[in-house]
């Protein structure tokens, strides 16, 4: 029997001791840190050398602190279309997240540093972005669902869908949503519905409209 191989990833964080509690949570999970950065050159240097299967990104990193790493994350998606990259962030900051899940919706993920103290919750994210999924922080969910412009479909939404659809940026499942929210699967298809209807998302064959009705709100 063949033991699958360990998922490899490249950190990219400009404090030493955060890159180094990050690998160390990883290893842990039975995930390989297959190189490591300090900043977004290095990051671009790291995955072209180590060939990771996933980047995990600081947005903020040397020289000027604001978006290198992002602009670094973005490049990488570039060179290397479909790798997976899961970005931290210290503050919800949502036209990172926008830009950074605009360009393509798969196997991208945007979480505050904050949840990483939660160590199972950050390790299910890592894996779900690595498997090919999307992960939005619910914080930034919550924000976004909260500003309203005219004639923006979202404001159409009720306040249990507005929960669904935070839960769907999460990368949850139905039934993960179903047992969140004390409710049934039953209940969430038919609010996944709504969603869907609410925001014109007709059935497509090329469209995964579970993703689309996240970036509902990310790209407007």
């Amino acid at each position: 029997m063949v033991t699958p191989r360990a998922t490899r990833v490249v950190i990219a964080e400009d404090s030493v001791l955060l890159r180094e509690g990050l690998a160390r949570l990883l290893a842990d999970g039975g995930i390989e840190t297959a190189g490591t950065a300090g900043d977004g050159p290095g990051l671009v240097a790291a995955v072209a050398e180590h060939d990771p299967d996933m980047a995990i990104v600081d947005v903020r990193m040397p020289p000027t602190h604001t978006d290198e790493g992002l602009r670094a994350a973005l490049e990488v998606r570039a060179r290397r279309p479909g790798l997976p990259i899961l970005v931290l962030s210290q503050y919800v900051e949502e036209r990172y997240a926008a830009e950074l899940l605009g360009g393509g919706a798969s196997a991208v993920g945007y979480l505050l540093k904050e949840r990483v103290a939660d160590v199972a919750e950050f390790l299910d994210a890592v894996r779900r972005v690595a498997s090919g999924g999307t992960v939005v922080d619910a914080e930034v969910v919550a924000q976004l669902l909260g500003r309203h412009r005219p004639g923006d479909p979202l404001a159409a939404l009720t306040a249990r869908e507005r929960e669904v659809l935070a839960l769907m940026a999460g990368g949850r499942s139905n039934a993960a949503i179903a047992a969140r929210l004390t409710v049934t699967e039953g209940a969430v298809e038919k609010h996944i519905s709504g969603i869907f209807c609410k925001l014109g998302l007709d059935p497509a064959p090329d469209d995964h409209r579970r993703v689309l009705a996240v970036l509902a709100y990310l790209g407007r």
